[in-house]
């Protein structure tokens, strides 16, 4: 079923002749209806062509411009590059030079060696020996990986249209009319499922900037103003990361009655969390996915139990093998930038196994640890259960041939004392088996993007935290002091 932008280019010609006058993108200041849409692209493809643009940077924040370049780049089939907004200085040269690129659409190009053009939008450079790119590449997805140098996945244009035509399969019997987009659309879990969803239903994409739906900078989250604008859009649907439902159900236990589907993942989602939010009348359904296969790979229905990360989507093929690791064929990348091309069907390092047809995932296979006395702990279970605790902001967990688990535990705020967080700890080990308690825990500072000891969809950059803190988390036991600040 893979679907091609010539297909996605029918499919909005269509609803601009059937629902002219719905509104297909809305950041809060500007509307833009199904019936302007393909001029509006066209009059962007046009532009984009007289630069002969090639190989684009796509450096903004959400909303409607966002939009509407990146469908250009995608109905032409140029080079999409998007930029994360915390991405640093050093790390966009890094992305500048991998990929090639010979435009940059926002702001700080001239910073990077882009010059301005007679468009006042777009920013070039000349670039006369390309490096090379796996052969129908027109997206690249920098991944955080575990260093500070990002990681290009490349995929063609069928990859991510065929993961928004399974979704929209999914979502469309619930008369999803709009969405709110949580992540930056430069995330591709949003960029797919919050922009090519909603215009594939003809439903409205509501994409306003960040700071609107809450976010701080690189790492801050700011609950009352997400609130706020899911009451001032009112969306049938969004996407997040388990942070953010954590902090949106701790503010508001009760959801919102506008919300029909909630899709989260990114990260491991604890039971503790999805039942309180469930309680709460929130409607999540976890899914789980790689850029590497072009984001969404498995989804739990509306309508059925939930299990582990759900079925399958149409589009993919996924396998366990006799290891236990996770391997998913269809809609898979091209291979990484700057390396040989990918071979057939995606090993995703990540352990699983079946629940009748869905798949219940064990961890990441080079994150999973052995106790000292020979028992195999998923980190991620374990953080995630510390975390569902208000006191708690972030937790690494370890215990690699240790007789005593230990953990980094990050705060929730600055007043939260030794004691307070003892007692956090305390509960959650009283729901633990023993061998995954966790004995031993100093207070650390929180894992940021800026310091990149965490990645964009909240994933803990596990090599990058070990390398500051190793000393102390594979010290004697008998060294290791009990709260405190690790050094």
């Amino acid at each position: 079923m893979p679907s091609t932008s010539r297909d996605f280019y029918d499919r909005l010609s269509r609803h601009a002749r059937e629902i002219p006058h719905s509104i297909a993108l809305h950041d809060g200041s500007r509307r833009l209806r199904y019936g302007e849409l393909i001029a509006e692209l066209d009059a962007r493809r046009s532009r984009l062509a007289r630069l002969d643009a090639r190989r684009v940077a796509l450096a903004l924040d959400n909303g409607v411009d966002w939009a509407l370049w990146d469908l250009a780049l995608l109905l032409d089939e140029r080079v999409a590059v998007p930029v994360p907004g915390f991405f640093s200085a050093s790390q966009c040269r890094h992305l500048i030079k991998q990929a090639g690129l010979d435009a940059w659409i926002g702001s700080g190009g001239e910073t990077l060696g882009f010059a301005t053009s007679d468009d006042p939008a777009i920013a070039t450079r000349p670039v006369d020996a390309p490096p090379y790119l796996h052969a129908g590449t027109t997206l690249i997805t920098f991944t955080s990986g575990t260093s500070a140098a990002p990681k290009g996945v490349c995929l063609d244009t069928a990859a991510p249209l065929t993961v928004a035509a399974s979704l929209a399969e999914v979502v469309g019997p619930l008369g999803i009319q709009r969405h709110l987009a949580m992540l930056p659309l430069a995330t591709l879990l949003e960029n797919i499922g919050g922009l090519y969803v909603p215009l594939w239903l003809g439903a409205t994409s509501c994409v306003p900037g960040m700071a609107t739906v809450g976010m701080q900078g690189a790492s801050g989250f700011a609950p009352g103003a997400a609130l706020a604008a899911i009451d001032a859009f009112r969306p049938h649907s969004l996407i997040l990361v388990p942070q953010l439902l954590q902090a949106l159900v701790e503010a508001r236990p009760r959801a919102p009655e506008n919300l029909r589907f909630i899709a989260v993942g990114g990260a491991c989602v604890t039971d503790t969390l999805l039942a309180r939010a469930h309680d709460g009348g929130w409607p999540v359904y976890q899914g789980y996915g790689l850029s590497e296969c072009a984001s969404v790979v498995c989804l739990n229905r509306p309508g059925e139990m939930a299990r582990g990360v759900g079925r399958p989507l149409a589009h993919a093929q996924v396998q366990v093998g006799s290891s236990g690791e996770v391997t998913v064929h269809g809609a898979t990348m091209l291979g990484y930038l700057g390396e040989p091309a990918a071979g057939n069907g995606h090993a995703s390092g990540d352990l699983g196994h079946w629940q009748g047809d869905a798949l219940v995932l064990d961890g990441r296979r080079r994150e999973v640890f052995i106790t000292a006395y020979g028992r195999n702990v998923d980190p991620q279970w374990v953080e995630g259960e510390l975390c569902t605790r208000p006191a708690i902001a972030q937790a690494l967990v370890y215990g690699e041939a240790l007789p005593r688990n230990r953990a980094l535990i990050v705060p929730a705020g600055a007043d939260i004392d030794d004691a307070r967080l003892a007692e956090a700890i305390d509960a959650v080990n009283v729901t633990l088996p023993d061998y995954a308690r966790v004995h031993d825990w100093c207070r650390c500072a929180p894992f940021t993007l800026n310091n990149h000891q965490r990645t964009a969809n909240g994933r803990l950059r596990r090599d990058a935290i070990f390398a500051v803190y190793g000393d102390w988390l594979n010290a004697h036991s008998d060294t290791v002091s009990q709260g405190e600040i690790c050094p």
